[in-house]
């Protein structure tokens, strides 16, 4: 276990050759690129996988923009961070996120991907670098457990006050984001494990956000509350469990989506529908009409044909040289 290492930066244009190198490998990369991953639902949320490039058109200020490639994504390198929450009020679900995340790895994580396993508590610790290794991410899983800061002061990687620290889910995201997938190539997720609740963060959810799209992360929340916790006042505790609405925030803003467990839908159920909807993507790469680098946040829209069907994307990025 140790705290977070900054990876190696690789160039953007590694990036852009191995995300269409598979369709049209002799073409020339142009660095500046915006390359967006996204999934298509019908309004009941089922899953659309059949499209083609004809069928979307893509926006950037409102302003429409030339589609230069366009590929299904269902085979390209993943990278993937799964942050699990672990302080107290998460104490009695550590056991089946273990089990279910271990058998999620399994069917995920294929040799070409990789993958890195963090918790969060009052600190955040870096249980797994990136590995495709499944022994070595099953370890990691069971190595998970309670982390409370119960005396309100403890070593993390983000320099620490007098405020307590309870559950550092905003920190987590950040840094998950800035030091784990800034840089990195490809596809890159990360899959929160939550009942959404923060408390003790030196970053604001907004600042958590936007390290995402800095780093062009889709950010996937499980909503897991212990309703029983919090029924029984949880040490002291008579509120909690109403973390939903910023976990949605986070994960619309950076084109993912949150998964709810409840009675209808165990915590294997949500899994299995998150391998679906990763396998079931599309990226859309342009050059934008606004070539100026001047760090400004740029909206993104993506229409498809269909008025019944739903595009799930990140909202924008932001136009710096090293953004896509």
């Amino acid at each position: 276990m140790r705290r977070f290492a900054v990876p190696a930066l690789v160039a953007a244009l590694a990036a852009a050759a191995l995300l269409f190198a598979q369709e049209e490998p002799t073409i020339k990369v142009q660095v500046d690129l915006v390359n967006v991953f996204f999934s298509v639902h019908t309004k009941k949320g089922a899953l659309i996988g059949n499209l083609a490039k004809d069928d979307f058109t893509i926006f950037e200020d409102g302003k429409q923009q030339d589609i230069k490639y366009f590929t299904k994504e269902s085979d390209l390198p993943l990278t993937l961070g799964l942050l699990i929450d672990v302080s107290r009020s998460q104490m009695n679900l550590i056991g089946i996120e273990q089990s279910a995340a271990s058998q999620f790895f399994d069917q995920v994580i294929r040799p070409k991907d990789l993958a890195f396993v963090i918790s969060f508590g009052a600190d955040a610790d870096l249980l797994q670098d990136y590995t495709s290794s499944h022994k070595l991410l099953q370890h990691a899983l069971a190595d998970l457990k309670v982390n409370s800061g119960v005396s309100g002061l403890q070593p993390g990687p983000v320099p620490t006050a007098s405020s307590p620290r309870g559950t550092i889910l905003y920190d987590a995201v950040y840094l998950a984001a800035d030091q784990q997938l800034h840089g990195q190539v490809g596809r890159k997720a990360l899959v929160l494990i939550t009942d959404g609740d923060d408390q003790g963060s030196r970053y604001s959810v907004t600042q958590a956000i936007e390290a995402a799209q800095r780093a062009d992360a889709i950010v996937y929340s499980i909503y897991y509350v212990d309703h029983s916790f919090y029924a029984s006042g949880g040490f002291g505790l008579t509120f909690g469990g109403s973390g939903e609405g910023v976990l949605r925030r986070i994960s619309e803003e950076t084109g993912g989506r949150v998964f709810k467990v409840d009675s209808k839908h165990s915590l294997h159920d949500v899994f299995t529908e998150l391998q679906e909807e990763m396998r079931t993507q599309y990226a859309i790469a342009y050059l934008p009409t606004n070539a100026a680098k001047d760090g400004s946040f740029r909206r993104i829209e993506i229409r498809t044909n269909n008025k019944d069907y739903r595009v799930q994307a990140r909202r924008g990025y932001y136009a710096t040289a090293s953004a896509n």
